[in-house]
């Protein structure tokens, strides 16, 4: 069995809502559930973004511009709008 730890957290008013909504609607068992289920996925993108970061520094620096539209192409990303002033 896993260990929990009990804390009170503070939330809008609009995401306690929601996420009450979400149970009702079987998105998960309870809050707490649902509360578990977000903070992993956050905790996963964080480390992902982290490990990023490090493979970037290691391989010589962020993207470019050109190498970011070529990866988004790559993963079937639609193009960005420009987004031009006219004159």
């Amino acid at each position: 069995m896993t260990s929990t730890e009990k804390i009170a957290i503070s939330l809008p008013k609009g995401i306690a809502e929601r996420t009450r909504n979400a149970v009702r609607r079987g998105h998960a068992a309870s809050v707490s559930a649902y509360v578990v289920k977000a903070l992993e996925e956050k905790v996963k993108l964080d480390e992902l973004s982290t490990l990023l970061a490090e493979m970037l520094e290691e391989s010589g620096g962020p993207l470019t511009a050109g190498e970011v539209r070529a990866a988004d192409r790559a993963l079937g990303i639609p193009a960005k709008k420009s987004r031009r002033k006219r004159r």
